[in-house]
């Protein structure tokens, strides 16, 4: 008598369109909207208070930066309130703060103000993206979990398509209204999302085990390695939003091209870009049985596509337009990369890692961008961001070539 071998189970997709996946990709949208809305409103807006052009580039740096110090501080206060108090309430927290806050951004009159508030919002905005991409990770099977925060990630990013429409047709005012009132109301959606069971168990079973201590990053010299590989390879992210397209205006100048290329339009399409390159990455990711592969892959054609973009002698708007997308697309995979972070660290460290180290990532366009206005008078705009992309893109390839594969890891373990 023969006995047949069992059949494999095919795991099913429908967990990916649970409340829990659909409200975190709407979180993650209007998160989106909101990180990005003073990117695309920096021109109109600051061009409101009466300020001329360079007084444009140098409040915008100025603004921009206290908003990335805010995300950097603001990694920090949730990412470690995650893991102490659980997912769910970073979640609930952070999107009230960065609504609040985008709804006061509508009534500014002044630069100052304007800095403070942009860095208030930082600090809420920084928890969202960590968060959801933990409750996701721990709440779904590991056979599909690169679907799920694929899935989150691509439809998060559309939200900056959203803000650049409601800027094409509304003042930029009407803008922080709107994207303010989306995050009031997701706060009611997310009343009915349950905490991330992992979490509750490792809380129930693991009582004597630190939570949420960042100093555990840094407690030798292996784990600060660890952590500031995690760090780098998210940074050329940054590079293509915060260089590249948010100053997209100055490099159409120095390439000679007539039209005026409108920074806002660049980062709408790179985040556009960003959607499709997300939604590809988990596919890419599962075919491939490997998240660094997958990464690698998609880092090689960025850093080409950032060579055409400052070398390759385009010569119209709408030629920067497409490298842009194009950029965006090959630089999704940041739904990827912050699974991969998930997978690299315990339960009891997990949230404060996925949290904290998009925020660095985020603050470190803070001396991307001094760095940039640096070198600018003395090289040009091209060549100070080409020495940019140098360091950022030598960085992310060293690091991801010693990172560990996590690629259909169990998550139930504490560091």
């Amino acid at each position: 008598m023969h006995t047949l071998s069992p059949t494999p189970q095919r795991t099913s997709l429908r967990p990916l369109f649970t409340l829990p996946v659909i409200v975190s990709a709407l979180g993650f949208f209007v998160d989106v909207y909101d990180l990005l809305i003073f990117s695309i409103v920096r021109v109109p807006s600051l061009q409101s208070f009466g300020l001329s052009e360079a007084e444009v580039s140098k409040a915008g740096t100025f603004i921009i930066n206290f908003q990335q110090a805010g995300l950097l501080i603001g990694g920090f206060l949730w990412g470690v309130w995650g893991d102490k108090r659980g997912r769910m309430s970073v979640l609930f927290g952070s999107i009230l703060t960065y609504s609040l806050t985008n709804i006061a951004c509508g009534f500014v009159q002044d630069v100052n103000t304007y800095a403070l508030l942009r860095f208030l919002a930082g600090v809420g905005l920084s928890g969202e993206i960590g968060a959801a991409m933990v409750l996701i990770s721990e709440i779904l099977p590991k056979e599909i979990r690169s679907y799920g925060s694929a899935m989150v990630a691509g439809i998060g990013y559309l939200g900056a398509g959203l803000a650049y429409m409601t800027v094409e047709y509304f003042n930029w005012r009407t803008a922080y209204w709107v994207g303010g009132g989306m995050g009031l109301t997701l706060l009611l959606l997310r009343v009915s999302v349950f905490e991330s069971g992992l979490f509750s168990r490792m809380k129930a079973e693991h009582k004597g085990v630190s939570r949420g201590n960042f100093l555990e990053f840094f407690r030798t010299r292996k784990q600060a390695i660890k952590y500031f590989r995690c760090v780098t390879v998210g940074m050329p992210t940054w590079f293509i939003v915060g260089i590249l397209a948010t100053f997209a205006n100055e490099f159409g100048q120095a390439l000679g091209i007539a039209d005026i290329v409108k920074p806002g339009r660049c980062v709408m399409l790179v985040y556009v870009g960003l959607a499709g390159g997300d939604l590809l990455s988990g596919p890419l990711s599962q075919w491939l049985q490997s998240r660094i592969k997958a990464i690698t892959g998609l880092l090689v054609f960025s850093a080409l596509l950032s060579g055409i973009y400052l070398f390759g002698g385009i010569k119209t708007a709408n030629g920067l337009y497409l490298i842009c997308l194009m950029a965006g697309f090959c630089t999704g995979y940041i739904a990827m990369y912050l699974t991969m972070v998930a997978e690299l660290y315990g339960t009891n460290l997990r949230n404060t890692a996925t949290t904290s180290v998009p925020s660095v990532v985020r603050g470190t366009l803070i001396l991307m961008t001094l760095s940039f206005q640096a070198l600018k008078p003395t090289v040009g705009a091209l060549v100070a961001a080409g020495l940019l992309a140098l360091i950022v893109y030598g960085l992310a390839f060293w690091s991801l070539s010693r990172m560990d594969e996590t690629f259909g890891k169990d998550l139930d373990f504490v560091d």
